[in-house]
């Protein structure tokens, strides 16, 4: 059968090209299709076994050694007992609380002033007492430093050395003593209950309408001869602050001045808290 397809196929090739040129390309392409086919089919079918067979090569070559396990020997780790001195374990004591120096002092914090305020029992302050937080009058003096450094002599044994003297050492005589160098700090004639009262009825409150408290600290130096200077205000609201050191300022009356511990009158500042309320 295939014979007669062939010669079929021929013969209409022969019939085609007639009287054309046989040894043209196309005359000899249609007599050897067949064979051209069977060439290209065995060609794809090796080109897709190769293409398949190619990963498994690979992952062939690849592949991990197998490792054999070998039985090896157990170690054995000798324990030896260590000899330790038998000492008793330490025993930690407890801090104990430490008391508070028993000195001698007086309260001397600035009562905030209120409407409403009840004069304080008036203690009389003893010289030899510091400022502080409590009413301590029965415990120990405090002792002024007398300390002296020993004078040290240089010499080389055959030229006499005169005495060293010591010059005091002389303070400014315009500082400002810090409160806990006051032997005695400074007060109003009358009484810081008489300055109070002098505060508050000097205040002017007609320009705040505020429900709210209003405070301020008022600072000021009370200077050697009585009179203050430097007066401050640190409150929130400007127009308080303002009219604080204005009523400060028209208060009539001196202070006594500060004293440092050796009884000298010095330069010193005072707070003043205030603080008011004032009705819608």
């Amino acid at each position: 059968m295939k014979h007669i397809h062939q010669n079929q196929e021929f013969r209409f090739n022969e019939v085609l090209f007639e009287h054309r040129n046989k040894e043209y390309g196309a005359y000899v392409l249609r007599n050897e299709s067949d064979k051209i086919l069977t060439k290209a089919l065995f060609v794809g079918i090796s080109l897709l076994a190769a293409m398949s067979i190619t990963p498994l090569i690979i992952n062939a070559f690849k592949a991990d050694p197998v490792h054999v396990p070998v039985d090896d020997p157990p170690v054995v780790i000798e324990l030896h007992k260590v000899d330790r001195p038998d000492t008793p374990p330490v025993k930690v004591e407890p801090v104990k609380p430490v008391s508070p120096p028993n000195i001698k002092q007086y309260n001397s914090t600035v009562v905030e002033p209120k409407k409403d305020a009840i004069e304080p029992i008036k203690v009389e302050k003893p010289a030899d007492a510091t400022p502080g937080l409590i009413d301590n009058l029965k415990g120990e003096p405090i002792k002024n430093d007398t300390y002296t450094p020993p004078v040290i002599i240089i010499g080389n044994g055959t030229t006499p050395v005169k005495d060293l003297v010591i010059e005091p050492k002389k303070e400014d005589p315009n500082k400002i003593v810090d409160a806990k160098d006051l032997g005695k700090e400074a007060i109003f004639d009358g009484g810081i209950d008489s300055f109070r009262n002098k505060v508050m009825n000097n205040f002017d409150g007609s320009g705040f309408d505020s429900g709210d408290v209003m405070k301020t600290t008022i600072t000021f130096i009370v200077e050697k001869d009585g009179t203050i200077s430097g007066i401050k205000a640190n409150g929130n609201d400007a127009d308080f602050n303002n009219e604080a050191i204005r009523t400060i300022k028209s208060i009539r009356g001196k202070w006594a001045p500060a004293k440092n511990k050796q009884g000298e009158i010095v330069r010193s500042y005072f707070k003043f808290p205030i603080s008011m309320k004032f009705d819608n």
